[in-house]
């Protein structure tokens, strides 16, 4: 049985963020016998759409490794909807319309918001997660979970997650500059998908009237969604410099790999769990 279970009734996880490690993680639950709500958070906005569910938000088809999500619009619906188990639930709810649905079993904070301040969640659920910085364990949240490049999915029983410290994972030794960043705030416009192929200099869409370019030949990882109100200094797009061996789509090595993180998470809790029960009832006295 699989913490917080409750007779037939499937364990309640709320997973903030609706990015593509986020997406991950739901998938994984939602396999594992969760009911799975994702709640959006508009920050940091969400680029690598073709490797989450975030665009289900506009009722667009998402499925990801055989996972299908719905967006759900009211707190009444999703009862129902987490006992059916036939989808992921996206929302735009956030987590004070979604403590009241009925007890979580499981919080994870997902939203990989790097430099903001984090807030306890211990109180909120029976067991949480914190991915990334920010994020310390008996502080903040019960376990957390690294998503650094080089220690990406270790998991932390103690002591606070490494601070966003600028590095990039590599893909044909382009880090950083694959990534196209928000000067100013504005709304964005693009009519380029994901998986296109750009060349440097191209204009991938425009930050209000200020048109944005591609940093080198490649294809298109990933991009805002247009119509997006984009805050400065957030990420707009990506470019994969690896043309025919470039991913854009599914679930990529590092979500997948913090998402089985995740689950490794949930069976430690579990032995620990079971350890302390078998202590008491040995401490004991006999009959």
């Amino acid at each position: 049985m699989h913490p917080g279970e409750n007779g037939n009734r499937a364990p309640y996880a709320v997973i903030l963020g609706t990015n593509e490690i986020a997406s991950a993680v739901a998938v994984r639950l939602h396999k594992r016998g969760y009911g799975v709500t994702m709640s959006h958070d508009p920050l940091p906005p969400v680029i690598r759409r073709k490797m989450a569910f975030h665009d289900a938000l506009f009722d667009d088809p998402v499925t990801l490794a055989g996972v299908a999500a719905e967006r759900i619009d009211s707190g009444a619906d999703l009862p129902a909807f987490l006992s059916a188990r036939t989808a992921v639930a996206i929302t735009e709810l956030g987590l004070l319309d979604l403590i009241v649905v009925r007890k979580l079993d499981l919080l994870i904070d997902a939203r990989m918001q790097k430099h903001q301040m984090r807030p306890d969640l211990r109180h909120l659920a029976d067991f949480t997660i914190g991915l990334g910085p920010g994020f310390h364990v008996d502080r903040n949240c019960d376990f957390a979970i690294e998503t650094m490049p080089g220690k990406a999915g270790t998991i932390l029983r103690h002591g606070s997650t490494e601070p966003a410290d600028g590095t990039f994972r590599l893909l044909a030794d382009r880090g950083g500059e694959r990534f196209v960043y928000s000067t100013m705030p504005g709304r964005w416009h693009t009519a380029i998908d994901i998986g296109s192929r750009v060349f440097r200099n191209y204009i991938v869409g425009y930050l209000g009237n200020t048109p944005i370019q591609a940093p080198f030949d490649g294809i298109l990882r990933g991009v805002v969604r247009d119509g997006t109100e984009a805050p400065a200094g957030v990420k707009l797009l990506e470019v994969d410099p690896r043309m025919r061996g470039a991913v854009w789509t599914g679930i990529d090595d590092r979500a997948h790999g913090i998402a089985i993180a995740v689950e490794q998470a949930l069976d430690l809790r579990r032995e620990t769990c079971v350890a302390v029960i078998n202590s008491r009832k040995s401490a004991m006295p006999g009959p």
